[in-house]
């Protein structure tokens, strides 16, 4: 099977592409509606875009802005069909895009702010992350300061600087019943009993605030190379 990943700015797409990607929203989201899904992708600056035989089927929207002596890379919806879950293009060709932006900025740490629905997404922090908050073993006190700076920055009064969470109404988005499963085996897993104790509420669009810094030193040694040597391709 042929994926290929590439980034596209968000004033550049088409009506075509926009109601291609509504549509694989609503596969796994309830609750919201295209106006706000159309309203929050025109709040990011660009879009990851995964084909599969020259047909979409996934897309992560970025937003980039500084923060004090920082930048932050702020991760809109993420969302890949479910059939194509095994597929690993998607998360080179983002840390490569990292990686750019880093070689664009350079002497400025460069954070990933991102809202977790669910626990697969959770899991993206174990893939690009030796230490990030909120860990199960490590309080991480500095990124939790940050973390809370942001989320009520970006949120107001949704957040709820107690638990960490965004406490989005419901027609805000949430994940379908089918999609908001955790599988019996996951159930086991010390990260998954850590998710489910920090938002209990996951699956009425509760998310929970996460934070980790994209560096060289913070990436596990088999994403190093992707970080430092990127090749990022964008369409029109």
């Amino acid at each position: 099977m042929s994926y290929v990943a590439y980034f596209q700015k968000i004033n550049t797409l088409s009506v075509s592409t926009r109601q291609r990607m509504v549509a694989i929203y609503f596969q796994c989201y309830s609750g919201s509606d295209t106006e706000r899904f159309f309203r929050d992708l025109d709040n990011k600056d660009e879009v990851l875009m995964l084909e599969h035989n020259q047909e979409l089927v996934g897309f992560s929207s970025l937003q980039f802005y500084p923060y004090q002596h920082s930048m932050i890379v702020y991760s809109g919806d993420t969302i890949v069909m479910p059939e194509h879950w095994q597929q690993q293009v998607l998360h080179k060709v983002w840390l490569q895009r990292m990686g750019l932006f880093k070689q664009q900025h350079p002497g400025q740490p460069l954070y990933w702010f991102l809202l977790v629905k669910g626990y697969r997404t959770y899991k993206y922090l174990l893939v690009f992350a030796k230490q990030f908050y909120p860990h199960w073993q490590s309080p991480q006190p500095e990124l939790k300061q940050l973390a809370d700076q942001l989320a009520k920055q970006k949120f107001g009064l949704l957040y709820n600087v107690q638990r960490g969470v965004v406490e989005c109404p419901p027609d805000y988005g949430f994940l379908t019943q089918k999609m908001a499963v955790i599988p019996p085996a996951s159930l086991k897993k010390t990260d998954a009993q850590f998710f489910l104790a920090q938002n209990p509420q996951y699956a009425d669009g509760h998310e929970l605030v996460c934070l980790c810094e994209i560096s060289v030193e913070n990436l596990p040694l088999r994403c190093r190379s992707l970080l430092l040597n990127p090749v990022v391709e964008y369409r029109e």
